[in-house]
């Protein structure tokens, strides 16, 4: 299995990486931060290089997904070829998107791409993105985030509605309170007022989405497309 993970140089990114890699995945990690993908593929065992394809090793790639340029070279680098013209998506190019929706717009160039290579191949396959349980139930103070999460959603969506003709599978993620660089700039005292809502008491960790992740891209989960799979502790139930 060859599992391209953009995001892969932290938090829940690394910590899929990880766990596809001890189910015998080829990981390809891309990060905006190169070192940082250098740093996870030094700890799967690979060679922690960013120049050429795996060939069947791991490697680290340093690529903005929010650019549709870097997402080409990046599916060049790791010789996915595909063919323009049997593609979803094809024809569907996004004007302008706000910096504070620059999240999205990386998701959305990624599944492209990885719809685009994975028809062109004619193999099958399993696209995972990772939403926000913020997404669905919104968040004072997030508004942007929140609609590029729920923009996420509504992609995948979208994505496995015409895509599971050709056997590829769509599912998102929705996380609650990961500890993740992220969640360890929030106070305090707002992680403890959050951790009193949910009901199995704790705040999760990146393993507990990264295990949600690693059955989505498996055989066990092969009647599963469309679905928003919330990784919570049980918050906002």
């Amino acid at each position: 299995m060859f599992s391209p993970i953009s995001g892969a140089g932290s938090g829940i990114g690394r910590a899929v990486g990880v766990r596809l890699a001890a189910e015998g995945a080829t990981v390809a990690a891309c990060d905006l931060d190169g070192a940082a993908a250098r740093e996870t593929v030094r700890l799967l065992g690979g060679p922690g290089s960013h120049e050429g394809a795996p060939r069947g090793a791991h490697a680290a790639f340093q690529a903005d997904v929010s650019e549709a340029g870097a997402v080409r070279r990046l599916l060049d680098q790791v010789q996915v070829k595909k063919r323009d013209d049997v593609a979803p998506f094809k024809a569907l190019t996004l004007p302008p998107v706000p910096s504070a929706l620059q999240g999205f717009l990386g998701i959305f160039l990624v599944t492209q791409a990885a719809a685009q290579a994975l028809v062109s191949s004619g193999c099958p396959g399993s696209i995972i993105n990772i939403s926000s349980i913020v997404g669905k139930v919104g968040n004072v103070g997030q508004t942007n985030y929140a609609a590029s999460k729920a923009g996420v959603v509504g992609l995948t969506q979208t994505a496995a509605r015409e895509l599971g003709r050709h056997g590829i599978r769509c599912n998102s993620v929705l996380p609650g309170f990961i500890k993740t660089p992220m969640t360890q700039k929030v106070p305090q005292k707002v992680l403890d007022k959050v951790t009193g809502m949910i009901p199995v008491g704790h705040m999760g960790d990146p393993e507990d989405v990264a295990d949600v992740v690693a059955f989505l891209a498996s055989e066990d989960s092969g009647y599963i497309t469309g679905a928003s799979v919330e990784v919570t502790g049980g918050l906002f139930m």
